[in-house]
């Protein structure tokens, strides 16, 4: 079998360490490295070894007992969440380490949410238990408080058989299984005797099922109970691709290696990937493979052919990003891959500035970060300005760090502000003309509000007799292109569907970016007339405290135009979840800690955008006039006399050269 593992943590429970002597111990690496000294497998880059923190999944493959196994290491801090969100797309299994000294920590809780999303099943490890405030009991308690109550802990013998696959298990544990299994439960409760197979086979189902979570203890710094834990981890695992059929795969990480080589990882979901294979995703075609590469950390074997179940990095891939399905015949990615939206995203802009480096130069060195990191999306604005997308202060100056060491561009960044988006609230129409002389394009689009989270797609209701299909996939081309602004504050439309009614080419005038012009000026005149919306990030919140700071907590909640559930009690804790604008909670941990005295944590994960609390006054700070922003013009151009004019977008309908639609509104409690 072939199975892919993610070993995830809060940052400094010792999840590189634990992965290190797992390593060691599997013969890939002569002696554990150690994350203070820079000496590790798994995080490579420069930055890393001189942060000591892991930042980019790392990678490496070995064989243990007949089995295959792919061990990715993910980023601990909350900051580079996004990396290990995409890397959690392509896991069979994760282990989740736990500090003993110090419990469960909120962005542990962030983490099991996340595995939870992509029903991912997981282990438990209870590292640093050679630490004298190491407490098992209690990290046990809040480890079925705060993520699961299907948490078992299992003991040294009934870890040391079910590694061995044989012998007498412990009653606790046969009855912690027959509780979520009915056949085995009826056994039990006829007083049958189960043995350590059978009841691995029934543990087995339940952990790929993720109802139950086994919890196993020791130190990594110390190199105990990893050996007895994998050997376990072993016997409860199992997965079943099919290496027959054509070739499916889904990207989870884009990196360039030493000699500036764009490098694709991926993960091969079914089939056999060949090199020199032709690959399409959604987009159409990806690219041929050149080279196909098994990693081990920074280095790297070349193979010819790559299974189901593995993990690689390929070379020749242009026109994909992570998150992409590819496929060998090029069909069926559409579907599948609608259904891959990350969670993790940036709440927060930065502006960089750079002064050594010219602004053209500076911004693409960061698009080719951004095809690291989609959720960089670095823009550049027409007052020259750049801006870059970020999750807080720490990826900034990694950003920094990174600019510096590997392209030689020395930079600085402003104070992160919120990242506000555009919507609209209702259907309207938007013309748009361009016609100076001898240019020639009309489009007609309708702007329709679409589900919070869906972007900006497109369709077209234009007949191929009124404007053929070549200029139709012009105006596709043209919307997707760039990232269209709203005019309230001229941050990013998004959640709109736009549609295609109609549009004319003129035989001999129509030139290649004419289409564009009519395109960016039908959506700007539409949005002129539309009911706009400003939106901002926000985050859901899961908030463990004492019973005793729950009135607080709520009332604190209220204060920031956040909202929340009745809160849960477990044990001697209660659970408040809400949500709330994330610009109002972002330095809530804090205040938490300090009310608590250390005892409260807050899980904050940024869910989506909702409609600014605070409109008006966001409005009026940004400041944003529309109309002098000459690159986002909402007028058209129309030729008379042989001269081109300008028509304000509230006077375009009244020249416009095809007839125009109307949308009505509907009778209230009609739909």
């Amino acid at each position: 079998m072939k199975k892919t593992f993610g070993v995830l943590a809060h940052v400094d429970s010792g999840k590189t360490t634990f992965s290190e002597n797992l390593l060691y111990h599997m013969g890939i690496v002569r002696f554990p490295g150690r994350v203070d000294a820079g000496t590790t497998l798994l995080d490579t880059d420069e930055v890393e070894k001189a942060r000591g923190i892991t930042i980019y999944a790392g990678q490496s493959q070995f064989e243990y007992q007949g089995d295959t196994y792919c061990l990715l290491d993910t980023p601990g801090h909350v900051d580079f969440s996004p990396e290990t969100e995409r890397a959690v797309t392509v896991l069979d299994y994760a282990i989740v380490l736990i500090d003993a000294s110090k419990g469960v920590a909120a962005h542990t809780i962030t983490l099991f949410r996340l595995l939870e999303r992509y029903r991912v099943p997981v282990f438990f490890f209870l590292n640093k238990m050679d630490l004298e405030t190491a407490d098992e009991v209690r990290v046990m308690e809040e480890l079925r408080e705060k993520l699961t109550k299907d948490a078992f802990l299992v003991g040294e013998e009934d870890g040391e058989t079910l590694g061995e696959g044989k012998g007498r298990l412990s009653e606790e544990l046969v009855e912690f299984a027959a509780e979520r299994d009915d056949d085995l439960a009826e056994r039990y409760l006829n007083g049958e005797e189960i043995d350590a197979s059978e009841l691995s086979g029934v543990l087995t189902r339940l952990i790929e099922g993720r109802r139950a979570f086994l919890c196993f203890r020791g130190s990594a710094a110390k190199d105990q109970g990893i050996q007895e834990f994998f050997r376990a981890f072993h016997c409860l695992t199992r997965t079943n691709y099919q290496e027959n059929g054509s070739f499916t795969g889904r990207v989870y990480k884009i990196r360039h290696d030493g000699k500036g080589q764009r490098v694709t990882f991926l993960k091969v979901l079914r089939g056999t990937l060949s090199a020199r294979e032709e690959l399409f995703s959604r987009k159409g075609t990806a690219g041929k493979v050149n080279e196909i590469r098994i990693y081990s950390g920074e280095k790297s074997q070349s193979s010819e052919t790559v299974s189901a179940g593995l993990l690689c990095g390929v070379t020749g891939l242009s026109d994909v990003s992570c998150g992409s399905l590819l496929e060998s015949d090029g069909s069926g990615a559409d579907e599948e891959e609608k259904k891959l939206s990350f969670r993790m995203i940036p709440a927060f802009q930065a502006k960089v500035v750079s002064e050594e480096t010219d602004s053209h130069k500076l911004l693409k060195v960061l698009k080719i970060l951004e095809e690291e990191e989609p959720q960089l999306a670095a823009e550049h604005r027409e007052d020259g300005s750049i801006l870059v997308s970020v999750m807080g202060n720490i990826e900034l100056e990694v950003l920094k760090q990174v600019l510096e060491e590997r392209f030689g561009i020395q930079a600085e960044f402003s104070r992160p502000q919120v990242l506000y988006k555009e919507t609209i609230g209702k259907p309207v129409m938007g013309f748009g003309h361009y016609e100076p002389l001898r240019h020639y394009a009309e489009v007609h689009l309708r702007l329709e509000p679409a589900p919070r989270g869906s972007g900006i797609t497109f369709d077209s209701e234009c007949h191929v007799d009124t404007l053929g299909e070549n200029y139709q996939n012009l105006v596709k081309t043209h919307v997707f292109e760039r990232v269209h602004k709203g005019i309230l504050t001229g941050s990013p439309l998004t959640d709109v569907r736009i549609v295609l009614t109609s549009g004319r080419a003129h035989l001999k005038h129509t030139e290649g970016g004419d289409f564009r012009q009519a395109v960016y000026r039908a959506i700007r005149q539409g949005l002129e007339k539309a009911n706009n919306i400003l939106l901002e990030p926000y985050c859901s919140l899961e908030i463990a405290a004492e019973e005793e700071y729950a009135g607080k907590i709520m009332a604190d909640i209220q204060k920031r135009s956040g909202s929340f559930e009745p809160p849960e009690r477990l044990g001697k804790t209660v659970r408040i979840r809400g949500a709330g604008p994330a610009c109002e909670f972002m330095d809530y941990g804090m205040e938490l800690a300090a009310l608590t005295r250390g005892g409260g944590s807050v899980s904050m994960v940024t869910e989506g955008y909702r409609p600014c609390h605070n409109s008006d006054e966001v409005i009026k700070e940004r400041a944003y006039d529309k109309g002098a922003d000459k690159e986002n013009p909402s007028s058209s151009v129309f030729c008379s006399h042989g001269a081109g004019f300008v028509v304000n977008w509230d006077k375009v309908e009244e020249y416009i050269h095809l007839p125009r639609e109307v949308i009505r509104e509907k009778p209230d409690g009609e739909s």
